[in-house]
């Protein structure tokens, strides 16, 4: 189990863990047993093969990851104490010049960004992580079969239709004994805050067997860490109570999608530059980030990012509150930028509810503050571009389709280009363009119902 953050001595650990982010934004880990671990370890770092984590060539591969101590904290393990610890990734050469491609280094370009232009000293970000929770899980796919299957003790499988249940899209708030996994969420938020992970609450949402757990704001590089740590502890935890997480966008046909929603406001000077008098208590800085977040979402590029999967647009349908145009409101759940009614006015933000959590959660986070500050250097006016509605605009509607997006994601990265480097952005897209062949090649069951 997870216990209280690093006190700064390895002494009394067995193992020094080096974690580290792969392309698609998954945790890896390289462990060093004591014996092994000195001062120079913790300046120098330790070589790997990056051609695996998906960012380099096998002929040109050799990275160093350098422990950031700073992220460190303590996992007891069995009869063994393991410290955890963030890495940077540098390259292998006498320079040690930082890895461009990298997920962290990219948020504090972003940051650094930021800084450049005069715009704010920081980003603070406040991430809702929504998803689903089974107690079996079955799935298999080859030349002559494709198949899942699910179960659920709040309603959903063969054995449990006709147990007592509260219906399938009626869940949201829900509490035990009607809600069955209270005690899944109660423990993996403790140990979310015993590792320094701010939680502000977290609930049953509304479809069966769908939950959410929403962090407080951090800045954005400390962002991403803090949710990449949140879905591996929900993954542990669920795994130790012999259940299934999946933070899959839509998992479930006909049932409620899973989505990241980002909170989000600038600061600068130690103060948000984001309350003001202009529309919905916003100043004009925040209305022209809300103008660039949706017209780089309107082109697609931003989806790229922030919903790179086939499976993002299941999710991104009419009928199941899902952000599928480029509008802002406040209190809209449709809206792709929302802005929430329950805040004083002294502490006016945005909320983008387009995103999932098949995203690199440190690209995405990147890429809404490169479209954001976009608008903001081009002073632009969603009310002009005529965004400001509470209901989907049927004119503005996103790509919907994963090729497309990258499609559009080739065409407009301009305003991205002094964060993420062009070969990272190259290879993103023929990364997804694989994944999507492999999925939209593929015949489903609903065509063989539909066509066979």
């Amino acid at each position: 189990m997870f216990l209280s953050k690093y006190d700064g001595y390895l002494k009394s650990a067995d193992f020094l863990n080096l974690l580290m982010i792969d392309i698609s934004g998954n945790i890896r880990v390289v462990t060093l047993p004591k014996g092994y671990v000195s001062e120079k370890i913790l300046m120098d770092g330790i070589g790997f093969d990056a051609s695996n984590y998906g960012y380099a060539k096998v002929s040109n591969s050799d990275m160093v990851a350098i422990p950031d101590m700073s992220t460190a904290f303590i996992e007891e393990r069995g009869d063994f104490r393991n410290v955890h610890v963030f890495c940077d990734v540098v390259s292998a050469d006498d320079n040690r010049s930082m890895f461009a491609h990298y997920p962290r280094n990219i948020t504090r370009a972003a940051c650094d960004y930021l800084r450049s232009c005069s715009v704010a000293d920081d980003v603070k970000m406040l991430v809702e992580i929504e998803f689903y929770v089974f107690d079996s899980v079955q799935y298999s796919t080859d030349y002559n079969h494709s198949c899942y299957s699910v179960e659920s003790r709040e309603g959903l499988g063969d054995s449990n239709n006709t147990e007592p249940r509260f219906g399938l899209l009626k869940g949201y708030h829900r509490l035990s004994p009607q809600d069955k996994y209270r005690d899944f969420r109660d423990r993996s938020v403790s140990l979310m805050e015993a590792v320094g992970i701010p939680v502000k609450y977290h609930h049953h949402e509304v479809a069966a067997s769908q939950l959410e757990v929403e962090l407080d704001f951090l800045s954005i590089v400390e962002a991403g860490d803090k949710v990449c740590l949140a879905k591996w502890i929900l993954r542990s935890v669920a795994e130790e109570m012999g259940l299934s997480v999946t933070f899959m966008p839509k998992p479930l046909n006909n049932m409620s999608g899973s989505s990241v929603h980002v909170h989000q406001f600038l600061e600068k000077d130690g103060k948000s530059i984001f309350p003001g008098d202009e529309m919905f208590n916003l100043s004009k800085e925040a209305l022209s980030y809300t103008s660039g977040l949706l017209e780089h979402s309107l082109t697609g590029s931003l989806l790229a990012f922030t919903n790179p999967s086939t499976n993002s647009y299941r999710r991104l349908v009419p009928g199941f509150e899902a952000p599928i145009s480029a509008n802002f409101a406040r209190g809209s759940r449709c809206a792709a930028v929302r802005i929430p009614s329950y805040v004083k006015k002294d502490a006016t933000r945005i909320e983008y509810r387009t995103g999932d959590a098949t995203a690199n959660i440190y690209y995405m986070l990147s890429a809404m503050v490169m479209a954001g500050v976009d608008g903001i250097m081009r002073s632009a006016d969603p009310i002009a571009q005529g965004f400001n509605s509470p209901e989907i605009l049927e004119d503005k509607i996103f790509p919907l389709n994963l090729n497309t997006v990258l499609d559009r994601l080739s065409e407009d990265n301009a305003y991205l280009a002094p964060v993420f480097p062009k070969e990272l952005i190259d290879l993103w897209i023929k990364i997804k363009r694989e994944e999507a062949q492999y999925v939209y090649n593929a015949p489903t069951p609903q065509e063989y119902e539909l066509y066979f």
